[in-house]
């Protein structure tokens, strides 16, 4: 996924699969004036009269956040932010930033897509991830995340709540878990021009695929199989059919989710905001945009949840500062807008989230291509897929083989992926689908301890890694490769 401001046009990866790259820019002063949209932090609560603030300095607000003393904002006012400057109550204030989901270009070359048998019970034997991660299926004897009851329905013993583009719902390998969800998508998208978006509160319909191959990542329980094939997983919907979402519906899913006291919270996204860039020589800043991730997170936590967050796309040590903003520069950057701040990763790299890396079937030695990486950053890896290990050593696509990424659920009303011909089902891989396999895993350790908080369920899951990389620690793999079977045959 992509970070991006509205408006600008964006290229998108022609490797990696609905991947989650990103960045943060803004508009240059030869754009005409047009409605921005913008975040605002302030110091402690809202204030009672923030309506007629706003107001009075040209803007509307479009969404209140009191839990974390945030709004977001309208205005046509090219001096909105002049206007706010002397109040001070307001930590910070910006223009928002938007993240885009990018689809992978087939191209003119590619490996063939894999051919999956439509009436096969099983593709059990096709989910090398998931085999690893449950010891060939023997963690599910020990827990599953949930038990059934004589008529078959499921009774759910934790909940992870999936904040990305929606979950089909009646998928027959989710039916059984999915418990509803919140869409927060308004009508006509979040920029206009999406009229399929209706606003329906409760329509968490994926028009995109990303999220359902992420849920059935965690709790799949028909022909593919999850890591937890009981938990109960609840959608909330924060990309428009476009693709689109800005900084608030994603924070304000974050505070409904802890409201609605699922066990754990998945964000296969991610992004990064600059403290302190140049566009046609003003300074800007992300700062506000940082500090209500970081608010967001911190309530998720006090309020019991474990955080999980895919670390991103783009092959980057988030280590080394200078890189994360030599690449916003390369990428994004132009004469009349320039990066010189520090480089933030959202969420990955907010305090309180379990960052995940991407590792693959055929080495213990090497993360999957694409994955971001870093010490401090990294807490553990997880199966996110590749394209094997000809297409490693040579970067031809045609020797790109499906069968090393992941395979998952896929929305059955969207055309196939073109890594298969199957219905209902994709390969796909990237950090997103590593990030939910931990997710999983924390949704299993709170159903058989149910009395564990955020740090306990994390120091479980870094304890039990299987050691991959350098020993110990390390920029790769933190503390290794996550593992629902050692989890839970910990002592």
């Amino acid at each position: 996924m992509k970070k991006k401001k509205k408006g600008m046009a964006i290229v998108a990866s022609s490797i990696l699969a609905i991947s989650l790259s990103s960045f943060s820019l803004h508009a240059s002063a030869t754009t005409p004036t047009v409605s921005k949209n913008y975040l605002i932090a302030y110091n402690k609560s809202l204030p009672a009269d923030y309506q007629s603030i706003i107001k009075k300095a040209g803007g509307e607000v479009l969404r209140a956040i009191p839990e974390i003393s945030g709004l977001e904002v309208r205005s046509s006012n090219p001096a909105f932010l002049e206007q706010l400057k002397s109040d001070t109550t307001i930590s910070a204030a910006n223009i928002e930033r938007a993240y885009k989901l990018d689809d992978e270009q087939q191209g003119q070359s590619n490996g063939q897509p894999v051919t999956l048998d439509p009436n096969a019970s099983s593709y059990w034997d096709l989910q090398w991830d998931i085999k690893h991660l449950t010891n060939d299926g023997k963690s599910y004897g020990i827990e599953t995340g949930g038990t059934k009851g004589s008529d078959n329905k499921v009774s759910h013993k934790a909940v992870v709540g999936i904040i990305d583009s929606g979950i089909d719902s009646g998928h027959p390998d989710l039916a059984a878990n999915f418990i509803g969800g919140q869409n927060f998508v308004p009508a006509g998208g979040y920029y206009g021009g999406v009229p399929s978006e209706s606003g329906n509160s409760s329509d968490v319909t994926d028009t995109n695929g990303h999220g359902t191959h992420v849920a059935g990542s965690i709790a799949g329980n028909g022909k593919i199989k999850g890591v937890g094939p009981d938990l109960g997983i609840r959608a909330y919907r924060i990309f428009d059919a476009s693709g689109s979402a800005p900084t608030s519906p994603i924070v304000a899913a974050i505070i409904a989710a802890a409201n609605d006291k699922v066990d754990v919270i998945n964000m296969s996204i991610g992004g990064f905001d600059n403290l302190k860039y140049y566009s046609d020589g003003t300074r800007y800043s992300d700062l506000a945009d940082v500090l209500l991730w970081k608010r967001a997170v911190e309530y998720a936590v006090k309020h019991n949840v474990t955080v999980v967050s895919a670390a991103g796309n783009e092959s980057l040590n988030y280590a080394d500062k200078k890189s994360l903003t030599d690449y916003l520069n390369a990428n994004y950057g132009d004469s009349n807008l320039v990066f010189k701040g520090v480089t933030v990763e959202t969420p990955g790299g907010i305090p309180g989230v379990i960052t995940v890396s991407s590792s693959n079937k055929w080495s213990t030695t090497q993360l999957a291509f694409y994955s971001n990486y870093g010490n401090s950053f990294i807490d553990v890896a997880a199966p996110g897929g590749d394209n094997g290990p000809d297409y490693a050593a040579t970067g031809d696509l045609m020797k790109r083989d499906f069968t090393y990424r992941a395979l998952s659920t896929w929305p059955r009303y969207l055309a196939n992926y073109f890594t298969t011909n199957a219905n209902g089902y994709a390969y796909l891989h990237g950090t997103s689908m590593a990030s939910p396999k931990v997710a999983g895993i924390a949704g299993l350790i709170k159903a058989e301890h149910p009395d564990y908080n955020p740090a306990q369920v994390k120091a479980l899951i870094e304890k039990t890694a299987l050691d991959y990389g350098k020993p110990g620690h390390d920029a790769l793999y933190g503390d290794g490769e996550a593992n629902a079977y050692t989890a839970l045959t910990a002592k």
